[in-house]
């Protein structure tokens, strides 16, 4: 399927690795040009090459934390300079720490909000006049299930990432009919977080296998963890005019694990 976005500029945060680099992927194998972005520059460097070799589109890597509003507008600024403009903006960021509430200081609660709300507070903003002068603007924040079920241990993410629905449902009004806004929520995805994780399992005994850990993970009715391209494709798709008339949504990508209705 041809989601004509060929020649579309795209940016993508924290798409060294995970779900952001296969959202990247996802754009630049549709013809897009992407800017992608981590804090890494070796591992920036390999993710570059990675989507490249699979890319039709151009891929720009620019190195920079999403806590630091002065890398924030240079990421722009990039995207602007060598692209010509921004049509897409996906927001991305490493998750939290885990944890219950008790556990948490208040470090803890004002860095998780300044990585994961403010990034997409401030990168809206600077991005928010190139894409109101695109024909196809498109705004996709990548959160997490939390925001529909709250998740044992994860009480940051639980509560911090409710800020960018919030934000999405308001820009998505907005920035309108200029700009669409849409979110995913993501499951359970095989990253590299979640291979790490599985693999301190089975260092500790927690796991036979790989394999067995894994399974643990996939308490869902398709029974297994996603890909992360499955979860790349539809950022890809709610990016692309094919989604023209979705709009403030909330997109879960979990297998069907979440017990919510809505």
């Amino acid at each position: 399927m041809d989601l004509q976005i060929d020649g579309n500029a795209a940016l993508v945060t924290a798409s060294s690795s995970g779900l952001g680099k296969a959202s990247a992927k996802a754009l630049a194998r549709e013809g897009a040009n992407v800017v992608i972005n981590g804090r890494d520059e070796d591992r920036l460097a390999d993710a570059k090459e990675e989507i490249e070799a699979e890319a039709a589109g151009e891929v720009v890597a620019q190195v920079g934390d999403l806590t630091d509003e002065d890398d924030i507008e240079t990421l722009v600024e990039t995207t602007v300079d060598e692209f010509g403009g921004i049509d897409h903006l996906v927001t991305s960021a490493g998750g939290p720490p885990s944890g219950p509430f008790l556990d948490t200081d208040d470090d803890d609660w004002y860095h998780a909000y300044d990585l994961l709300v403010m990034s997409v507070v401030r990168l809206a903003r600077e991005a928010e006049p190139h894409l109101r002068e695109s024909d196809e603007g498109t705004i996709v924040n990548i959160t997490s299930r939390s925001v529909k079920e709250a998740i044992d241990s994860l009480v940051l993410s639980n509560s911090v990432r409710m800020s960018v629905i919030g934000l999405e449902k308001t820009l998505s009004k907005e920035f309108a009919p200029d700009v669409r806004t849409n979110a995913v929520l993501p499951g359970p995805h095989e990253t590299e977080r979640i291979e790490d994780l599985v693999n301190q399992a089975v260092d500790r005994g927690d796991y036979d296998s790989y394999e067995e850990g894994l399974d643990d993970w996939a308490s869902n009715p398709l029974e297994r963890v996603g890909d992360p391209m499955e979860l790349g494709n539809t950022v890809a798709f709610l990016s692309s005019p094919l989604s023209g008339y979705i709009n403030g949504e909330s997109v879960l990508i979990d297998g069907g694990s979440t017990g919510a209705n809505l």
